[in-house]
């Protein structure tokens, strides 16, 4: 099966479509959100590694490494905001952590 950079551009459109879908289906929940945002930096990852196999040039897969490197970070810190409004609130809707304590 030989594998064509069309095949990689229409995999990486529908997972960026998933994702924003996501995104505008689902705004009430933040790990959902989340999950949606990295799917999203997959996506544009799965595109930047195909042009870079088809170029024949290894900047493209450089670059997905330190993308993902610092995808990894944003999820641990976005995980670990979570866990505390999850204690500090009791939930994490995010129509009630935009309300503001006065």
């Amino acid at each position: 099966m030989n594998l064509v950079i069309d095949d990689y551009i229409i995999l990486s459109t529908i997972l960026f479509g998933i994702s924003t879908a996501g995104i505008f289906i689902n705004r009430r929940n933040l790990i959902v959100l989340l999950m949606c945002i990295e799917l999203m930096l997959l996506a544009s990852s799965t595109l930047f590694v195909a042009f870079s196999q088809f170029s024949g040039d290894l900047h493209g897969q450089i670059f997905v490494f330190f993308t993902l490197a610092v995808a990894a970070a944003e999820a641990a810190i976005g995980l670990a905001i979570l866990v505390l409004i999850f204690r500090n609130r009791g939930n994490i809707n995010v129509d009630e952590i935009t309300e503001l304590r006065g």
